[in-house]
């Protein structure tokens, strides 16, 4: 690795499986010195990184608290990753208002409680590099069973364009990764509930999630998170159009096919 993160400090939440676990194993090969945060810190173990810590991001409280503590202790971290999130599954006919509740507060709120508690901070350490996790299903476009999921998605957009606009003139980067679905334990997860609840067989039901990816295939979270790596660098260059270009919402699919030099700029939706 070529240790483009050395002397850097991150925050990832959400980081015991999936793209969370990817990216903050990804930057610490990069030379970041990493606080990992998940539900249950036993997932966080096979780290190899001694700041791990349980977090509910969906506690105001707890979230204020760990942010006072990690910056009293290690200083404001120099590159903030907001990971947690939950799929639910179903059109609005199959979702209640506390299925709604749910989806909205972990997918989003979550972010605006990790900002108000490390922003501040952030800004009078100079800036800094947020990467929040959106999704193509968002206001890029639309999927079937997914109303919940894709308005909570298309929402981290949009607070990702608003974060990037109010702060970029202090230092302060802010994007979003939009993947496609990404072979996970989360995904995992839901292939067996719905085989189950539908009778079909798990491989079937895994034929159609792949069928309906541009890419013709599952991504894969190391793919993830070797963008996280190219967005987190606090010292990037920016463009003199830097309200656009530190507004990074693409389809990952559409990432895929783009050379690595305009992979962190963004549609102008």
């Amino acid at each position: 690795m070529s240790e483009r993160l050395k002397g850097k400090l991150a925050f990832v939440t959400a980081a015991g499986q999936g793209i969370g676990f990817a990216i903050a194993e990804a930057f610490l090969l990069e030379g970041a010195s990493v606080i990992a945060t998940d539900l249950s810190a036993d997932k966080l173990k096979n780290l190899k990184t001694d700041k791990i810590f349980a977090l509910d991001v969906r506690s105001t409280e707890k979230v204020d608290a760990l942010a006072a503590m990690v910056i009293d202790k290690f200083g404001p971290p120099n590159i903030l990753v907001n990971c947690a999130g939950y799929v639910h599954q179903g059109s609005v006919l199959d979702c209640s208002e506390d299925d709604w509740d749910f989806s909205f507060d972990l997918n989003v709120k979550s972010m605006h409680r990790t900002l108000r508690a490390f922003l501040p901070a952030m800004l009078k350490n100079g800036g800094g590099s947020i990467i929040n996790i959106s999704s193509a299903v968002s206001s890029i476009r639309g999927v079937h069973s997914r109303y919940a999921y894709g308005a909570s998605k298309a929402a981290v957009i949009g607070l990702t364009k608003a974060v990037a606009a109010d702060f970029i003139t202090q230092g302060i980067r802010c994007n979003a990764i939009s993947p496609g679905t990404i072979q996970s334990p989360s995904l995992d997860g839901r292939i067996t509930a719905i085989a189950n609840s539908s009778g079909q067989p798990v491989k079937v039901v895994r034929e159609a999630f792949i069928a309906r990816q541009p890419i013709r295939r599952l991504g894969t979270t190391q793919e993830v998170a070797a963008l996280a790596v190219f967005l987190a660098p606090t010292n990037r260059a920016i463009s003199p159009d830097s309200r656009i270009s530190s507004m990074a919402a693409w389809p990952f699919d559409r990432l895929l096919r783009c050379p690595l030099s305009i992979r962190a700029q963004s549609t102008r939706a």
